[in-house]
């Protein structure tokens, strides 16, 4: 299930190249379409599931209790379920964030956006940091789903950040992902520029938080962004076109 690169080229080259010869299709299938907001309802959910199968995106994102309707609704669909674990401060026990996991898993989940362990990081006890991401790495794996770390970078220095990006790939992760969009601030081209040179070309990177327009995803994509997490799909689609 781990991210390969394609062809001997960087994903984001090849990327890149997708999205000035076929825009429309290229975009779509890096779009995790979202909905993260906590006061989200069941009708919003479903029309969420709906833009997804129309637009071909790459998933939708949902806090784990909608999992059981969002697979219900993208039975049958390429669309993936994606959900977030210890999300959005990270700071939830480990043994936690592997039941969140395993919950959402036997629920339907196929793709894993856990945030780490931010607090641990920034004190340096990356021994904790990394066991942390393992453990929801383990869990996720073993029942076939992708696991995205997010770093929350405004958070980090670009030091951290580093780090953070090394133990997340030491650790067996299949995306490394900038921001929960809770934080304060999203996704930045410099920061998906020094996660991409941090995990190198076999690992994808998710840039999320603030991406609002068709020029901010050629930007994160450009930078070596290969999935793009945000709300804002359907308006980016019809950008595109």
């Amino acid at each position: 299930m781990c991210y390969h690169k394609e062809s001997g080229e960087q994903p984001q080259l090849s990327l890149f190249l997708s999205l000035k010869g076929n825009p429309l299709s290229a975009i779509a299938t890096l779009i995790d379409h979202t909905l993260l907001r906590p006061e989200a309802t069941q009708d919003q959910i479903v029309e969420v599931c709906r833009e997804a199968v129309e637009h071909g995106f790459a998933s939708v994102c949902v806090n784990s209790c909608w999992v059981p309707l969002v697979a219900a609704e993208l039975a049958a669909t390429p669309v993936k379920v994606c959900t977030v674990v210890g999300f959005p401060l990270g700071a939830s026990a480990t043994e936690v964030k592997v039941a969140e996991a395993s919950w959402a898993l036997r629920y339907g989940a196929q793709e894993i956006d856990m945030v780490i362990n931010i607090g641990a990081l920034r004190g340096a006890d990356f021994a904790t940091v990394g066991s942390d991401i393992s453990a929801v790495v383990e869990v996720c794996h073993r029942g076939g789903a992708l696991v995205k770390a997010i770093l929350e970078t405004a958070l980090l220095s670009d030091e951290q950040k580093v780090m953070a990006c090394k133990l997340a790939r030491n650790a067996g992760v299949d995306f490394v992902k900038t921001s929960t969009g809770f934080g304060p601030g999203g996704a930045t081209a410099a920061d998906v520029r020094l996660m991409r040179e941090a995990v190198g070309p076999s690992i994808g990177v998710k840039a999320s938080g603030g991406i609002r327009t068709l020029e901010d995803l050629q930007a994160m994509v450009a930078a070596g962004a290969t999935r793009i997490g945000t709300s804002a799909g359907v308006r980016l689609v019809a950008a595109a076109r």
